[in-house]
C-alpha cells in the first residue's frame, strides 16, 4: 500500500518504468487478427516522446487531457504519456455522440483531446460542439485526413525525443477524471488518485487471479471504468502480459482470438458472454483458458449453464463501481477461491469491508434481509473516493453514519455464509403487496427460458398492489411473439421463483435500452411504460 501512497509516488514508474525493458506489455491484435508485441521498453520511450509533445502544447501537471480513441498502440502511448507528465486523463467512450463528448470536454476543462481519425468529425463545431472550446485537437489521422486546426499524432511523435523525466506527484495526485455512466441521472465526475492503483492491483491479483505467466484479455472498452481500471491499469499494475484487440466486438472473432493466442485469463461484460452463447456459427476450440470473469452488470445464470462446455471454465461474477473499483467478487486466487453460488456476486475483496444496511435505517440488516449494500470505511484501507466533482449534494448522498459508510446505491442481501447477492439499483426495487422484489432476481429466471435472449423487469403502478411486475423480452432467433409464449414465460417464473412474482404483462421488443457500456436502463422502460399508461388512462390514444 505504501508504494502507492508515498508522497513521491510516480504513476509512470508504477505502471511502466519499473518493469524490465524487454518484458512483454501488450500483444496488440489488429482487425486482421494478426498480432504485434509491445515491450515495456518501447512503451516507455514512446510515452516519453508524447509527454514531451504535450508539454510543448502547454500541458502541465494537473491539466486535463481527454482521449476519444479506440484500442491501439497510440492509445496506450497517450495514456502513459499523460501520466508521465503528471496530467489527468479524461476517458471518452467512442460510442458517444457529440453532445456526450462535449459534456465531458467542457466539464473537465480539457486542454487537449486526442482522437482517432474515425472520431474526429465529432469534434467539428455544431449544435452540440462549441467552436471555441479552448482545447487543442491531436488526431491519429493522416496528413490529408485531419480536420482543420488539428495536430498530427505522428508528427508530434517524430518531433520529440525520449528521455523526459516522469513527474512524482504522490499518492493523492489525480490520474483520471472519469464520469459515471448516467444510468440513474446526469453523469457525475469522479477523480481517481494514484493511490487507487493499490485497489486495482488487489483486484487484478485476487479477483482475476492474474499470474506472471498469463496472457490476460479484458474485452471491456477502456472508455468506461472497468475497461480502463482493469483492462489497462490492472495489467500495468501487475506487469502481466495483456492482449488488446483493436477491432470491435464480434463473437466469432472472440472465439478465434481466445483460441489462436492461448488467452489464459479473460474478462468481459455479461453481454459478451451472452452474445457468444447465442453464436451459432463455427467456433474455434478454446483449450488454455484458466479463468473467466464478468463485471459491469449482474451475471445471469444461463451463462454458466453454457460456459463449462464452451469455455472449459465457469464464469465468475464480480461487482464494483466507478467510484471504488471492484468490491465484491467470486475470487479466482487459489487462496480465496470458493464454490460459486448461482446469482451471487461473491464476497468482499481483501482491503474492503462490506455490509448490508437496513432500507430506512442506518444500522446493519440481518443476513437474508434485502437492504442497501454499503462499505465500512474504517475497515477498508483501499477506499479512495471522497465525493463527486462540484456536486456536494450527490456526494453527501453517497455516505451515511456521519461518514462511516459508503453507500453503493445498490440493493442486495448477504446470506448466512457471507455471500452477497445483488438485487437492483436502489430505485429499481419493486414493492408489490408488501413484498420487496429485486428485478434482477426475476430477470435471472426469465433469461433461462428457452425462448428468451434478454429481458428487463420493471415496476408499473397498480391500484391494488401498489406496483406489479412487467417484463420486456428480446426473443432468441427463430422465436415468434405469441400469447402462448407470454403464458409460458409467466408460468416459468411462477414455478421457478414464486407464484406472486410473475410478470403481469410481457412486452416483446427488438432490443433493450442500454448505456454505451451495455447496462440496461430500466428507468427508460419505466418512464416509457408510465407514459403509455397515462395516455391510455386519459383516453387520448
Amino acid at each position: 500500500m505504501s508504494l502507492y501512497t508515498d508522497p513521491k509516488a510516480c504513476a509512470a514508474e508504477l505502471l511502466c518504468d519499473r518493469y524490465a525493458r524487454d518484458a512483454l506489455a501488450y500483444r496488440i491484435v489488429g482487425t486482421d487478427l494478426e498480432a504485434t508485441d509491445i515491450t515495456y521498453g518501447h512503451l516507455r520511450e514512446e510515452s516519453e516522446k508524447f509527454a514531451a509533445a504535450l508539454a510543448d502544447l502547454g500541458v502541465g501537471p494537473g491539466d486535463r487531457v481527454a482521449t476519444l480513441m479506440g484500442k491501439s498502440l497510440e492509445y496506450l502511448v497517450a495514456l502513459v504519456g499523460i501520466w508521465r507528465l503528471g496530467a489527468v486523463h479524461v476517458p471518452i467512450f467512442t460510442a458517444f455522440a457529440p453532445a456526450g463528448v462535449s459534456f465531458r470536454l467542457i466539464r473537465s476543462q480539457a486542454k487537449v483531446v486526442v482522437c482517432d481519425e474515425s472520431q474526429q468529425k465529432k469534434l467539428l463545431p455544431g449544435d452540440d460542439m462549441p467552436a471555441d472550446g479552448g482545447w487543442k485537437i491531436v488526431t491519429t489521422a493522416s496528413e490529408r485526413a485531419g480536420i482543420p486546426g488539428s495536430l498530427r499524432f505522428s508528427e508530434l511523435m517524430a518531433a520529440h525525443a525520449p528521455g523526459r523525466t516522469a513527474a512524482r506527484l504522490g499518492g493523492d495526485a489525480p490520474i483520471i477524471q472519469i464520469y459515471t455512466s448516467g444510468t440513474t441521472g446526469t453523469p457525475k465526475g469522479v477523480l481517481v488518485p494514484t493511490k487507487a492503483l493499490a485497489g486495482f492491483r488487489a483486484y487484478a491479483e485476487f479477483g482475476l487471479g492474474l499470474r506472471p505467466d498469463d496472457l490476460y484479455w479484458c474485452a471491456a472498452d477502456p472508455g468506461w471504468a472497468y475497461g480502463l481500471y482493469f483492462g489497462i491499469l490492472g495489467s500495468l499494475t501487475t506487469g502481466t502480459p495483456s492482449l488488446l484487440l483493436t477491432a470491435g466486438f464480434d463473437a466469432a472473432s472472440t472465439f478465434e482470438v481466445l483460441s489462436r493466442y492461448g488467452v489464459t485469463n479473460f474478462a468481459a461484460a455479461p453481454t459478451v458472454y451472452r452474445a457468444m452463447r447465442a453464436f451459432e456459427g463455427p467456433r474455434s476450440k478454446i483449450t488454455k483458458l484458466r479463468h473467466a470473469s464478468s463485471a459491469g452488470e449482474p451475471l445471469t445464470p444461463e451463462v454458466n449453464l453454457w460456459a463449462g462446455d464452451a469455455l472449459g471454465v465457469a464464469v465468475h461474477d464480480h461487482y464494483g463501481q466507478t467510484e471504488a473499483g471492484m468490491l465484491i467478487n467470486n475470487h479466482h486466487h487459489p487462496d480465496l477461491a470458493a464454490p460459486l453460488k448461482p446469482g451471487s456476486m461473491g464476497v468482499p475483496l481483501p482491503g474492503w469491508s462490506a455490509l448490508v444496511l437496513k432500507e430506512a435505517e442506518d444500522v446493519p440488516a440481518p443476513d437474508g434481509e434485502l437492504g442497501r449494500v454499503a462499505i465500512e470505511l474504517k475497515d477498508s484501507p483501499l477506499a479512495w473516493f471522497n465525493g463527486y466533482i462540484d456536486d456536494a449534494q450527490k456526494s453527501a448522498e453517497k455516505f451515511a453514519g456521519n461518514g462511516r459508510w459508503y453507500l453503493t446505491g445498490d440493493a442486495g442481501r448477504r446470506d448466512d455464509e457471507g455471500y452477497y447477492h445483488f438485487s437492483s439499483r436502489d430505485d429499481d426495487v419493486i414493492i408489490m403487496a408488501g413484498y420487496r422484489i429485486g428485478p434482477f432476481e426475476i430477470e435471472s429466471i426469465v433469461v433461462t427460458h428457452p425462448a428468451v435472449s434478454e429481458c428487463a423487469v420493471i415496476a408499473v403502478p397498480d391500484t391494488t398492489r401498489g406496483e406489479v411486475l412487467e417484463c420486456f423480452v428480446v426473443l432468441r432467433s427463430g422465436e415468434k411473439p405469441s400469447a402462448q409464449t407470454v403464458k409460458s414465460i409467466q408460468d416459468w417464473v411462477k414455478t421457478r421463483y414464486a407464484a406472486h412474482a410473475y410478470p403481469r404483462q410481457v412486452h416483446f421488443v427488438d432490443s433493450l435500452p442500454k448505456t454505451p457500456s451495455g447496462k440496461v436502463q430500466r428507468f427508460v422502460l419505466r418512464q416509457r411504460r408510465r407514459d403509455e399508461l397515462g395516455t391510455l388512462a386519459t383516453g387520448t390514444r
